[in-house]
């Protein structure tokens, strides 16, 4: 009774990051044992463990990897499952455990909005429950508008079942920035190529990457302020403007890169198309309406560093996150011109900002570099295609140049924790699991100086 009551007592006191890893992990489970029933497989026999985690563990990390085409493997209920796999994951639990309060009408404790203000990445603690609800209802709003625009393509495609089932599931997986689809009816491992000129698609599935990518505050923002930008909050302006780079330089340079590449026999009007979802899908969606594997090395080398800086904080997508590479760049601006503080928009960045951003951000690269070793020892495959698998991986994109079933057990192992630090975050999956108190107080160490550069 005494070691119950101790192990209940250290689950009251469990932090807020502690809780997101282990909420995540625990979903993920629950999700690949669902997958390895023979009713989610339309052989109607089961799959190994180790390919059932991979899938949930893509799927809640709204990564888009996969090991099996999920149209041709999976039946309806396995699909099902990883619709609400890729729901969960990209809402956060926290955020459909609010649902459920709010459905059932139970009251939303101080702990509960601490878990909450940690799940939705948000800036203060006041306010949290609100901004929980908002998040709510613009998803649904979003991914409903985008089941409508899809219908419209799909249910003549289909026939009115089908077609709504294919709307429901990629307007869910575009917004999640998931990237599972259900295209290969057509060809396995086809993603959104056969729909390469078909400006519905293609613009519905971008508008829908590019919504769920900016991230819950900027929602609240644009929520609470509408048009009046100069009432942002300078998280917003940041983000607000470095989508738009983050689209339009890419949109223009795989034009000019790709055009004796992959986008070489297209029409115009395709060839633009797939030029701007070319720019979008990186960050970090992946789905394809080109082939991956005929990039040039330049358009591969584009979406990589596009895989690199992901999408917002706070939002569906992965990524060493648009704010985080906008701090390190401004410091860098501040250093070079000597200037005092880091400032942005006539604001004055924190003093912990750059020190987070760094730490993060060397994280990031460290497990993008050890998850490549991994890979590229393992596999025997190029340094450009284990790289791309990597980011791809870490970055919670789920492009891939073929590659990923290819894949040995020990690679799949790799980057099931890539996918699963991606999503929750590398800094805080490190932080969760190691937890020492930092020294407190005025007694601090003495300085001494190290030479750099």
């Amino acid at each position: 009774m005494e070691q119950y009551a101790e192990a209940k007592q250290r689950w009251k006191h469990i932090s807020p990051l502690k809780l997101l890893a282990l909420g995540f992990a625990a979903i993920i489970l629950l999700g690949a044992l669902l997958l390895m029933m023979p009713c989610s497989n339309r052989s109607g026999q089961g799959i190994p463990f180790l390919n059932a985690l991979f899938t949930a563990t893509s799927a809640t990390c709204v990564t888009g990897l996969v090991v099996y085409d999920t149209y041709t493997q999976f039946t309806t209920f396995g699909q099902l499952v990883i619709m609400l796999l890729i729901q969960t994951g990209g809402l956060g639990f926290m955020t459909l455990a609010v649902l459920f309060a709010l459905v059932t009408r139970k009251r939303i404790g101080l702990k509960e909005r601490t878990f909450l203000m940690e799940s939705v990445a948000s800036l203060q603690l006041g306010g949290v429950v609100r901004l929980a609800k908002r998040i709510l209802m613009v998803t649904f709003m979003v991914e409903g508008l985008g089941v409508l625009l899809l219908a419209i393509r799909f249910v003549p495609m289909f026939g009115v079942g089908t077609g709504l089932w294919y709307a429901l599931f990629h307007a869910v997986s575009a917004f999640c920035n998931a990237g599972f689809d259900l295209m290969g009816r057509y060809e396995p491992y086809t993603s959104l190529v056969p729909f390469v000129g078909d400006a519905l698609v293609i613009l519905t599935i971008s508008g829908l990457i590019l919504i769920g990518g900016m991230g819950f505050l900027v929602w609240d923002d644009i929520w609470e302020h509408g048009w009046r930008v100069r009432r942002y909050r300078l998280h917003t302006k940041i983000v607000l403007l470095g989508s738009v780079l983050l689209v339009s330089v890419p949109y223009l340079l795989f034009l000019i890169i790709e055009q004796d590449g992959a986008l070489a026999g297209l029409g115009t009007g395709e060839r633009h198309l797939a030029a701007l979802f070319s720019a979008v899908t990186p960050r970090t969606a992946g789905f394809n309406s080109v082939d991956t594997a005929q990039l040039t090395q330049g358009g591969a080398l584009l979406t990589m560093l596009l895989m690199l800086v992901g999408g917002s904080s706070g939002s569906t997508a992965g990524g060493m996150k648009i704010t985080t590479v906008a701090v390190l760049l401004l410091t860098v601006r501040a250093y070079v011109r000597q200037d005092r503080d880091v400032e942005a928009f006539g604001r004055r960045l924190e003093d912990d900002a750059t020190r987070h951003a760094s730490a993060a951000s060397t994280m990031y690269l460290v497990g993008a570099v050890a998850l490549c070793f991994l890979l590229t020892t393992q596999s025997g495959l190029s340094i450009t295609d284990t790289l791309f698998e990597a980011l791809s991986a870490l970055g919670t994109v789920g492009m891939s140049r073929g590659i990923t079933r290819q894949m040995n057990g020990l690679c799949r192992v790799g980057l099931i924790l890539g996918m699963y630090m991606g999503r929750v975050g590398s800094l805080s999956v490190a932080m969760a699991l190691i937890q020492r108190g930092g020294r407190t107080g005025n007694l601090r160490r003495p300085v001494e100086k190290i030479v750099l550069g």
